[in-house]
């Protein structure tokens, strides 16, 4: 199979049905098998994105954070049996330990479940807090643990930030510099960067800007009315603001295996995954049974063995670093533009793996191509109105109605914002939308979504 002209065919038929805008870059024995950069790194559309932009990693930087941890306990400062109250005494979460940060099992709550506390700073007090201020952030807010240590696995930003801050008072330079100099440079990534670009502006070139969809049209993060809050968070380390390329990525991944910046047993103890309490797998990813180890997602394949892997996710940025530690490949997808098609989405995503896997890609689906031509409208009306729904749904249909002949919905989503789409027909009376891949039905007066039968008012 040639995987160089399968790749470069799903980004074209992304760009296609979905617009891609990133790069690209699969590898085996540290031999590159396919690369490539498709669409733009501004809004604007004047600046093509080429092989060497760089991108923000957004959390597939908690790969550098935990690998900067064992730096620190390789010097003997900490271990991740160390209780973090040891270091932050004024925390108030008793027996969670370096290695429940590291597993994401400490409970400690993440800060984007109480992300208010850091807009109201950056727009009252006219500045973007520090990572520094991640305990007073805790403290203020008491916000309570999801569980005890050790009792679930719950994805925490927040337990990065903190593990950030140690590295920073252990060591006794800013974060920033220790990967700098502990990381990067051994590792000979030389356009990598841990930088806070919205708050200090960019210090380099070639720099693809996250974009996001707006009123049918791009924007930047910080120009969106309803993403233009990432700037409040871009003085935190830890989880996320390294910046690199995808020949930088492909030479972190030769450090590792070479052992220029871990050795293989210090490896081998981050790709083991977390346990709970009770002695059972902690899950990261129920649907393919991931484990996590110290800032990796860990699992197995058959055939290939070992794989560890971290996806990043920020308005406008979406990317993918995977390593098959047996079989000696690594795929990395670095992207800066939101999707407006799921389902074409996932099928670029779903098949870059599947060719890295030696298997056959599906073709690449939108929502255009599923949705039914010269649909039958004559029942549309009488789907519209307003619906019921249960209180404590997460995403709820408010509204159903017409609009220039098409089925339009209006959402509430689980932060409770409001969004408005429209609804494809995809069968008899069942219809898709782009952004999701919702599917409603309507019945007998009835609105069913995701096994919820919601009656209209």
């Amino acid at each position: 199979m040639d995987k160089n002209t399968m790749m470069l065919q799903l980004a074209l038929e992304l760009k296609e049905k979905d617009g891609f805008n990133g790069a690209w870059l699969y590898a085996e024995k540290g031999e590159i098998v396919s690369k490539g950069a498709l669409g733009f790194r501004d809004p604007e559309e004047t600046l093509p994105i080429t092989e060497d932009t760089i991108f923000q990693l957004a959390s597939v930087s908690k790969t550098f954070t935990s690998a900067a941890v064992m730096l620190l306990v390789r010097q003997g400062l900490l271990s991740p049996e160390d209780e973090i109250t040891k270091f932050f005494p004024e925390l108030p979460y008793p027996g969670a330990t370096v290695r429940h940060l590291l597993n994401h099992t400490s409970g400690i709550p993440d800060y984007f479940d109480d992300e208010d506390w850091f807009t109201r700073i950056w727009k009252e007090e006219k500045r973007v807090p520090g990572n520094e201020e991640i305990l007073r952030f805790l403290r203020e807010t008491k916000a309570k643990p999801y569980f005890a240590p050790g009792e679930g696995l719950h994805y925490s930003n927040t337990g990065y930030n903190l593990l950030a801050l140690l590295v920073e008072r252990l060591s006794g330079v800013p974060y920033e510099a220790f990967l700098q100099q502990n990381i990067f440079e051994p590792a000979g990534m030389s356009s990598t960067h841990c930088c806070h670009i919205r708050r200090d502006g960019v210090s380099f070139e070639n720099y693809a800007r996250a974009t996001v969809f707006e009123d049918g049209k791009c924007v930047a993060d910080v120009d969106s009315a309803e993403n233009g809050d990432v700037v409040a968070f871009d003085g935190l380390n830890g989880d996320d603001y390294v910046y690199t390329t995808i020949f930088d990525m492909l030479r972190w991944d030769r450090a590792l295996r070479e052992g220029r910046v871990l050795t293989p047993e210090e490896q081998e103890l981050m790709y083991t995954p977390g346990k709970l309490n009770n002695g059972e797998d902690a899950v990261y990813d129920e649907d393919d049974g991931l484990g996590y180890g110290f800032g990796w997602g860990v699992g197995k394949d058959e055939k290939l063995g070992l794989i560890v892997s971290h996806s990043g996710g920020m308005p406008g940025v979406a990317t993918w670093f995977e390593r098959f530690i047996d079989a000696d490949r690594v795929l990395v997808i670095l992207s800066n533009r939101d999707y407006r098609d799921i389902r074409a989405y996932l099928g670029y995503w779903d098949g870059m793996m599947a060719i890295a896997r030696d298997k056959e890609p599906e073709p690449i689906v939108s929502i255009e191509d599923i949705t039914v031509q010269d649909p039958d409208k004559s029942k549309w009306e009488s789907f519209c109105g307003k619906y019921e729904h249960p209180e404590d749904a997460e995403f709820i249909i408010d509204e159903v109605f017409l609009k220039d002949g098409e089925l339009y919905a209006r959402a509430i989503d689980e932060d409770g914002d409001e969004l408005t789409f429209r609804l494809y027909p995809i069968g008899e009376d069942e219809f898709g939308r782009k952004g999701g891949l919702l599917k409603l039905n309507f019945a007998d007066g009835c609105l069913r979504m995701n096994d919820i039968t919601c009656k209209k008012r």
